[in-house]
Formats: C-alpha cells, sequence, structure tokens
C-alpha cells in the first residue's frame, strides 16, 4: 500500500492480505478506461454518455477532466449553468435517463446510476491534462492561463506553495465526497525539470518555477495522500489517489527519481503519442517493443553510442520497467491507444514504417523540422489550437480506422462534412511482429496511420500477464470499436464499424483468467530484521545539465549503532538504464539485461554493491553517481555487516529492527 502517516486506514476494503487490488467483475488485473466529458453529442458528433461505458468489462472509470481553478480548488465549473458534468440532461436517449434522487444531473448523475449496478466498479476523477494542467476552460469555453497544477503547487520564487496545496487537497477531499467518486486521479502534464516541456500554453508558468517542480509534486501527493487517507478513516471507504504518468525518457529525465510514487495505489503510464507529427520520424504510437530501426532513435545515434547500452527507450516495454525500479509490477498499469497517429506525404521505409514525411513550419513551441500530419479524412478526432485553426495529426477513433481498413464509408461520415467520394485510395493494414504494432498504409495517399486491434491487443495481454503488470489503461473507451451488420453505411451496403468494446472485453477476458498481478517490488527473499539506514538520491541538475544523470546517493545512519569499515550496501536499479551504473567504490555485480532490447528487457533490475567506510551513529555519507537513462528507485537495499543481511526500514516499517 502507498506511504501514509495517518492509522487505522481500511485498506482491507480494497487490498487482500498480500496488497493485491479486489477488483471487479472477476478480474484479475486492471481494465481501466477514460471516459471523457466533452463527447456529448451537443456538437452534433459521436456522442458517449455513461450509458455506452461496458460496465462488465471494466475495473476503474476515470472521468476526465476536472480542472484546478483560480482559487486552487478543483472544479468542473459545476456553478454554470448546462455545464456537462452537473447540470445537462439527455431527454429521449435510452438508458441516459437520470437518477432524480440525485441532486445534480450531467455526467455525474449518470456514473452514479451506473455505479449502483456495478458498485465494485471503482470511479475516480481525472484532473489536469495536456490542456487543463496550467489553466482551465472558463465559461465560455476560452481558456484561462490561470497557472493550474504549476502555480498550485511552487510558488513564483521556486518555493513550495504549500497553502495552495492544502487548499486544492481539502477540495479534493470535499469533491469526491459530494460527487461520490472512489478517488483522483492526477493527470499533471508535466512536472519535469525538462525546459519547454508539456504545453507551450503553460510554460509562462513552468519556466520560472523549475526548480520546484518535483518537490511541490511531491508535496502534492503527499498531502493529498495523507487527507484522502485521513477521509477514508471517518468515512469507512478507502479512497484512492492514482496518477497518468509519462512514458518519455526525455521528460523522465527531469523528474528525478519519480519518488512521488510511493504516495500512489497505482500508476497508469501513459505509453502512448511515442511518435507524432512533433517531429518527421513515421512510427508506432504505442510500441509494445523496440526493433532497433526507430528512426528518431537512429537519428540521435541511440543505437550507436555505447553510453545507451543499445536501448531504444520509446516503447511500451521500457516505460514499464523504468517505474519497475520502485513500484511492484501490480502497481503499474500500461496505457493502450484507442486512436490514431499518422502522418500524410510519407517517403521511405517499409510502407510507411521508419520512413519520413515532408515537413511543415512547426506550431508554437516544437522544434523543426515537423513532419505533416494525415488531415481531413485521416484525420476527424482532431484538435485544435488556440487560434481555433485544425491541427492535423492523423487522430482518429479506432472505429473508423477500422473501416478506413475495409474500404467503408461510415454513415457518421457526413457528421463530419465527408462523403464516401473523400474515400481515396486503399489502406491496407500491415503488422510488425516484433514491435507488436499494426498500422495503416495509403500508397496513394502515402498516409501512415498507427493503428491498434485485436491482434496487438491480444499480444499486449499476454504480456501483461506473463509480467505481472497492474493491467491496462486505455484513452479513451469512446475509440473502442464493434461491428454493427445491419447498420447501412455510405457505399450503399450494410455494416461498418461503429463505437463499442470488442478491444475492453478482449483486455477483460484475458486477465478474468490470468494469474494475480505482482505483489513486491524485489523479486527474491527479503531479509526478516530491517534497520535504521537510509540511502536515496538527491541533488539532481536541472534539465539539459542533467545528462549525464549525476545526483548525489545520500546516505545516513540512523541505526544508533556504528558501521564497520567494509559492510556493504547493496541495492538494485531497473533495467530501463544500461550496466553502467557508475560511482567510486562501486560495482554492478549483476545484469538484469545486457545488449539491445529488441523484443523486450529480459529482466527487472540490475544489481549494484558499494563498500561502505566506518559510519558512526549519525554519520552521513554523500556518493556521486552516474547512470544515462533515467531510473525510478534505487530499491531493494540491503545491508550486509559481517556477513549478516538487513533490510532497509526506510523500504519496509513494519520489520523488526535488527542489529549487528
Amino acid at each position: 500500500m502507498a506511504v501514509s502517516g495517518v492509522s487505522n486506514v481500511p485498506y482491507c476494503l480494497v487490498y487482500d492480505d498480500f496488497g493485491r487490488e479486489k477488483l471487479a467483475n472477476g478480474l484479475q488485473r486492471r481494465n481501466i478506461g477514460y471516459f471523457t466529458s466533452w463527447r456529448t453529442g451537443k456538437d452534433g458528433l459521436q456522442r458517449y454518455l455513461a450509458s455506452d461505458i461496458p460496465w462488465d468489462s471494466l475495473t476503474h472509470i476515470n472521468y476526465a477532466f476536472a480542472h484546478v481553478d483560480g482559487n486552487n480548488k478543483v472544479s468542473v465549473n459545476q456553478d454554470v449553468a448546462g455545464n456537462e458534468a452537473t447540470d445537462m440532461s439527455w431527454p429521449g436517449i435510452a438508458g441516459a435517463e437520470l437518477d432524480a434522487a440525485l441532486p445534480y444531473k450531467g455526467h455525474f448523475n449518470l456514473l452514479n446510476k451506473f455505479k449502483k449496478l456495478h458498485p465494485d466498479v471503482k470511479v475516480l476523477v481525472s484532473i489536469g491534462g495536456w490542456a487543463e494542467t496550467g489553466g482551465y476552460f472558463g465559461a465560455d469555453g476560452k481558456r484561462v492561463a490561470s497557472g493550474g497544477f504549476y502555480s498550485m503547487t511552487v510558488n513564483a520564487d521556486g518555493t513550495v506553495n504549500t497553502a495552495g496545496i492544502n487548499a486544492f487537497a481539502d477540495s479534493v477531499v470535499a469533491f469526491l465526497r459530494q460527487y461520490g467518486f472512489d478517488g483522483a486521479d492526477i493527470d499533471y502534464e508535466y512536472p519535469t525539470t525538462m525546459e519547454q516541456s508539456g504545453n507551450p500554453l503553460d510554460w509562462s508558468f513552468a519556466t520560472p518555477r523549475q526548480k520546484g517542480l518535483q518537490a511541490g509534486y511531491r508535496e502534492l501527493m503527499k498531502t493529498l495522500r495523507e487527507k484522502l487517507n485521513a477521509a477514508a478513516t471517518a468515512d469507512g471507504k478507502y479512497y484512492q489517489l492514482t496518477a497518468a504518468v509519462p512514458a518519455s525518457g526525455y521528460l523522465l529525465r527531469g523528474m528525478e527519481a519519480f519518488q512521488a510514487v510511493r504516495y500512489l495505489d497505482f500508476v497508469n503510464v501513459m505509453s502512448y503519442d511515442l511518435h507524432g507529427t512533433w517531429n518527421e520520424f513515421v512510427g508506432p504510437n504505442a510500441a509494445l517493443f523496440d526493433d532497433g530501426k526507430d528512426g528518431e532513435l537512429a537519428f540521435w545515434n541511440v543505437y550507436g553510442d555505447a553510453q545507451y547500452g543499445n536501448l531504444g527507450y520509446l516503447n511500451t516495454d521500457w516505460a514499464f520497467h523504468y517505474y519497475r525500479g520502485a513500484m511492484p509490477a501490480g502497481r503499474i498499469n500500461v496505457g493502450v491507444p484507442f486512436y490514431t497517429r499518422g502522418w500524410k506525404d510519407v517517403s521511405g521505409g517499409v510502407n510507411g514504417l521508419w520512413g519520413k514525411a515532408s515537413t511543415q513550419t512547426c506550431p508554437n513551441g516544437l522544434t523543426p523540422p515537423c513532419g505533416i500530419g494525415a488531415a481531413g479524412i485521416d484525420n476527424i478526432w482532431f484538435d485544435v489550437d488556440e487560434k481555433g485553426s485544425v491541427e492535423d495529426a492523423g487522430s482518429n477513433p479506432m472505429w473508423h480506422a477500422k473501416n478506413l481498413e475495409k474500404n467503408i464509408a461510415g454513415d457518421y461520415l457526413t457528421s463530419y462534412k465527408f462523403g464516401a467520394k473523400d474515400m481515396v485510395g486503399q489502406y491496407a493494414r500491415y503488422y510488425d511482429a516484433t514491435l507488436v504494432a499494426p498500422w495503416l498504409w495509403n500508397e496513394q495517399k502515402k498516409v501512415f496511420l498507427s493503428t491498434e486491434d485485436e491482434q496487438s491487443i491480444q499480444a499486449k495481454a499476454d504480456w501483461i500477464i506473463k509480467h505481472g503488470v497492474g493491467g491496462a489503461m486505455n484513452w479513451e473507451l469512446a475509440g473502442d470499436y464493434d461491428w454493427d451488420a445491419s447498420r447501412v453505411n455510405l457505399n450503399g451496403t450494410k455494416g461498418q464499424y461503429v463505437p463499442g468494446a470488442t478491444l475492453t472485453r478482449l483486455l477483460a477476458s484475458n486477465f478474468r483468467t490470468a494469474s494475480p498481478m505482482g505483489a513486491t517490488i524485489a523479486n527474491g527473499a527479503v531479509p526478516a530484521q530491517a534497520v535504521n539506514l537510509t540511502a536515496e538520491l538527491t541533488a539532481f541538475a536541472l534539465g539539459e545539465q542533467n545528462y549525464p544523470i549525476e545526483p548525489k546517493l545520500h546516505i545516513v545512519n540512523s541505526t544508533g549503532l556504528t558501521i564497520p569499515a567494509g559492510a556493504k550496501l547493496r541495492f538494485q536499479y531497473p533495467t530501463s538504464a544500461p550496466d553502467n551504473f557508475t560511482a567510486s567504490g562501486m560495482v554492478v555485480t549483476a545484469s538484469g539485461h545486457t545488449g539491445n532490447n529488441i523484443g523486450g528487457l529480459k529482466g527487472d533490475f540490475h544489481t549494484v554493491e558499494y563498500t561502505l567506510p566506518k559510519l558512526v551513529p549519525g554519520a552521513v555519507k554523500d556518493i556521486k553517481v552516474t547512470y544515462r537513462l533515467p531510473i525510478t528507485g534505487p530499491s531493494n537495499f540491503v545491508l550486509i555487516v559481517n556477513g549478516k543481511e538487513f533490510a532497509l526500514s526506510q523500504e519496509y516499517p513494519t520489520k523488526p529492527q535488527g542489529t549487528f
């Protein structure tokens, strides 16, 4: 369970005796779906309501999004008439009849209505997101640049904003109680010290606060954990705290060792958008593995530079192993996209894969060159920039991609101002078993669309089960598909793909028969006794100065005993970084993985030993360490004195204290 100083927290309501979460619908792994607020149907486009959710196939539903308002409180504009969360209704829509017993309408009413029928499915509110991390959309639909998470957690001088954090955390507790949620999911994009990361509209807030972002993030999660646990004790209901977290090695380099995971029930790894039109390199949206051919990584000589250990880091397997350094596998969920990414005017590669798109002037905040995104009928789920212009990125729900693949002009196209005449060329499906990635390639249009389907999702489900991973998270439920044989399409024939739950049900089917998820950080036995020695990475440099990554391992002897010279401190770090962790007096004694990671990393941890000098009670030792790709942890510390092994109380606070 997550770290907390609160006593008598009712963990047993959610966790079993092994620390594994008790899950709904007979599943042994989490199946989490994001349900978005904006698909209300009022714009004449696709409607996706709580009544459309496949409740019997999910364990968790994350409502996206709430935001941080100008008073540092969580909000969904609930005081604005007609807001979708609490003040909309859908008369005449079967299944969308409101529960008259509730004092609010909108999505929250329907979520609670269906939660009564599926009480074991947990519903969380997700706060933030790309567009509302550093601001929010006001009553007029215009974005308010308030500072959001950045100014709520960190003052303008870079110090932690404890008043803002406390106000926010108190409001979250009240919000969950008021609207019946089971927890909060923090989607803060991003508290990284890498400059000009996240939404360019937020840089004016993020950049001057850079030095405090990680400290503020940790304090935010710590405070939320404590206040949610206090509420859980008072209410007799456990409240979960989770986070949507990045998969990008670049962003993670600026997030220190991601110490905030200690306060979380689990993380949802956003292992998608691993390639996109922010550059011209054409590749999969969410590959499971590296194949040694990634065009972007090859351009930056990742495969040729020995310091990277030949590790390709733009894939789900790498991202999972990054978080594995600090968490049991069962507290990590990997993301699967129910939407496409794509480019047009692609040249080279094999059927577009690892080719290059023609370049264009980059949107604000991106470094040239940027690729030209697929547009028009290949981009029906487009976003718009701050000026209201369409952003071409080849973004489509998977049900539309399936229709493109089968050369079916779906009847919904007229709502998007397209018709059968816009179906130009053939969209051939290809699949790379090494990457575990399908895609569509239109040779006539030179369009590449990265997709997901039953074959890739089955392979990912198999991998999740094999590695003890906590489960899968999808963005977003409205992109999943079913086949409707009776629907008349624009070609004049019957049959087309429609919004549905094929991929969600496939995951659920696999997870019902899965073995239990991984419940421990260590893969082996842990010493029976612990001592109060602390060891953690500190003093990270900021931004581009943090390469190679060279923090200090800060060791404090609080055992009350003298540790003799020659004692050893053994620890492990994840195979997301190669086995070239270096420091004076340290040696890597066992490698969890060597060589490239084509087809996946073979182990979870590398093992390091450090020979300690004499440490009297209260002594402090700082050791400069060097590594090249980001890690969480280190973890699984063992102190060895005169041949006797002890765990550290910082990891195992309930173990009996040992002596030497």
